[in-house]
């Protein structure tokens, strides 16, 4: 998958690079600015006590 999507980038090498590291701070933006929020009150690691 990786290779296809490597083959698919438009440019030289430094421009693939430069592509794939601004993808890759944009989709670890959105993970944290929309998706984490609105999952996190979905689990349940804030509970304090221990099994019962």
């Amino acid at each position: 998958m990786y290779g296809w999507i490597w083959r698919h980038l438009p440019g030289p090498t430094w421009v693939r690079v430069a592509t794939t590291v601004v993808v890759c701070a944009v989709v670890v933006g959105v993970l944290f600015a929309w998706v984490f929020p609105a999952v996190a009150p979905l689990i349940p690691f804030n509970q304090l006590t221990v099994g019962e």
